[in-house]
């Protein structure tokens, strides 16, 4: 690993893959400690502290003198078309925002052109790319061990008594409703007494766990793609992480995840179909992958570990199911009347979990208000900053569409051609990065992607690295 220094900081990726990983369990245990407010916003801010200081530490060693091309072009405007709408007034675009959502918005929107600059001037090496790979495997398989061992040995009520509720009610703003403060996603909600857990990991979430496990085994496919499983220790170490891993992805009962990821598999072992024997095995490996999780989905609520409701929950839900809207803490309920679906897991009610047909209906109503609405409505009126910050959500779920309705239809045009050609370019030169990438961008159809710290700082960043000399030959070795 590099020097700690600020001049070329590779260092910096590889504390934003560890760091990343853990922020939410540690930023819920400072709040439990008594740190709240201010001082654990400041604490929580210093992913956003290091990727300023790292670019303004490549900035000042020039790492930045490589012509401009169609690429960074496109990132620069759509950085433009979020800076441009931060300040347009909200009431010239029918918007609602907050002067806090809109700074909200503008952090959230930047996290991927700040992380792709970050890579640009990383300009990674094969040996660096290598082993930010193990990194991102050995992180992955820790949080998968924790992850597996917290939904099998420690009991909800551990959770709910934790500093969670408090770190994403209190402290982030969320309205969570019927699990006692905790996003409703901790469980897989069958209808009666008896929910079924599903595995968090450190981030506190199903979801944003299962990326993290995607993109390890993404990595370990790559391992085996470039060297073999090896012999003796090497190949132990394979056939157990890679275990783990898709253990992991099962437990956290996230079928985007598992649709995703077995597309990605086939995208590799295509881009990667000059490893002969190697590469349709993978394409195999990525059929049987998407059979097991399929079946293993069905049969969830019989495979996953049972835990109850309290009273107050149960109560929680029987109004919800009555058209009504209920805030749940451990002692009381306050129900109002109904609003309308925000068609954001950040708010939505026991239904959050909904099908894959519900998350399409999202992506529909998204696009509809986009197209309707082409002028956007100015940051902080879409997805998780609106429901933090008490506003009507426009649009949710969907990066692209909740770019639609921030920065207009131009920006997230701009947004989907610099995504696309990104793509393109990382493909042809690292193509275990491509598959990762192309896989993000799926989820992104139906998930606020930029939104998971994870993915917007590591994922871009690994790109924009991947993308500087894209015009040079396949590195063929480029694995873990």
């Amino acid at each position: 690993m590099s020097r700690l220094t600020f001049t070329r900081p590779v260092w910096v990726l590889h504390v934003f893959v560890v760091g990343l990983a853990v922020h939410n369990v540690v930023a819920a245990e400072l709040f439990a400690a008594g740190v709240h407010g201010v001082p654990l916003d400041l604490l929580s801010a210093w992913k956003e502290i290091l990727l300023a200081l790292a670019v303004l530490g490549l900035l000042r060693a020039g790492a930045f003198r490589r012509r401009l091309d169609l690429i960074d072009g496109l990132a620069l405007t759509y950085a433009a078309f979020v800076l441009i709408y931060a300040v347009i007034p909200q009431s010239t675009l029918a918007g609602a925002a907050t002067h806090k959502g809109v700074l909200y918005a503008v952090r959230h929107d930047l996290v991927p052109f700040g992380a792709y600059i970050l890579g640009r001037g990383l300009a990674l090496s094969r040996d660096e790319l290598r082993r930010i790979g193990r990194t991102i495997v050995a992180t992955a398989a820790g949080a998968a061990i924790f992850g597996l061992a917290d939904v099998f040995l420690v009991p909800l009520s551990w959770w709910r008594s934790s500093g969670a509720p408090g770190w994403f009610t209190h402290q982030l703003g969320f309205s969570y409703q019927g699990l006692s403060g905790l996003p409703e996603n901790f469980i897989y909600n069958t209808g009666d007494e008896h929910p079924i857990r599903r595995l968090v990991s450190t981030f506190l979430s199903p979801l944003a766990a299962s990326y993290l496990f995607a993109v390890a085994l993404l990595a370990l496919a790559a391992w085996g793609l470039t060297r073999g499983v090896g012999r003796g220790r090497t190949r132990a170490t394979f056939a157990v992480s890679a275990g783990v891993l898709c253990a992991a992805v099962l437990w956290s009962h996230a079928r985007s995840t598992e649709l995703a990821l077995a597309a990605a598999l086939l995208l590799l072992a295509w881009l990667r179909r000059d490893t002969g024997r190697r590469a349709g095995a993978l394409a195999a490996i990525a059929i049987a992958f998407l059979a097991v999780s399929t079946g293993f989905a069905r049969e969830y609520g019989q495979l996953g570990p049972r835990t109850s409701f309290t009273q107050v929950e149960l109560d929680c839900q029987r109004a919800h199911a009555h058209g009504l809207s209920c805030t749940a803490d451990h002692a009381t309920i306050t129900k109002a009347a109904s609003v309308a679906s925000t068609g954001t897991q950040a708010t939505a009610g026991f239904e959050s979990d909904a099908s894959t047909a519900s998350h399409w209906a999202s992506l529909r109503g998204g696009i509809e208000t986009v197209f309707h609405h082409p002028q956007g409505y100015g940051l902080g009126n879409a997805g998780s900053t609106a429901a933090r910050t008490g506003v009507k959500i426009e649009a949710g779920e969907s990066s692209y569409t909740e770019l639609g309705v921030e920065i207009g239809l131009g920006g997230g045009l701009v947004f989907a051609a610099w995504s696309l050609l990104l793509l393109v370019r990382v493909a042809g030169r690292t193509p275990w990065v491509g598959a990762m990438f192309f896989m993000v961008l799926l989820l992104g159809l139906q998930t606020d992607v930029i939104g998971v710290p994870w993915l917007g700082y590591v994922v871009w960043a690994v790109v924009g690295s991947s993308a500087v000399c894209a015009g040079a030959p396949r590195q063929a070795g480029t694995s873990l």
